[in-house]
């Protein structure tokens, strides 16, 4: 004897969840907020070791004497902007856009970012 197997409808998936207006995700879960911290001047470029050199380029004008905060995954530290160049001249105050030197005391890495520092 062969025993018959039953034709039962097959149980459809469950649709998934949609996101509601109230600020959860379609997990159940809350939506995370980005943090709202201050906003970077610049960012470095490149970086020449054996001269101690960072190229950064920044999104605001900034002057020598500014103290100013690097930061990156392995990076974070603060200094007084004592010195910068743009194309091997000596300058006064980095315009915006522009791709300037500066000398620095500790390595960066390309992609750190560069805040504003409180003295």
């Amino acid at each position: 004897k062969t025993a018959k197997k039953s034709k039962a409808p097959k149980k459809k998936k469950a649709a998934p969840k949609k996101a509601s207006a109230r600020g959860r995700s379609a997990s159940g879960g809350k939506t995370q907020k980005k943090a709202k911290g201050p906003k970077p001047i610049g960012k470095v470029t490149h970086f020449f070791g054996n001269i101690e050199v960072a190229i950064v380029k920044f999104n605001k004008s900034v002057k020598v004497g500014a103290n100013v905060q690097f930061r990156g995954a392995t990076t974070d530290f603060k200094e007084t902007i004592k010195s910068m160049q743009f194309d091997h001249e000596p300058i006064t105050v980095a315009k915006k856009g522009k791709e300037i030197g500066i000398k620095v005391k500790n390595k960066v890495r390309e992609g750190d970012e560069v805040f504003e520092a409180k003295k």
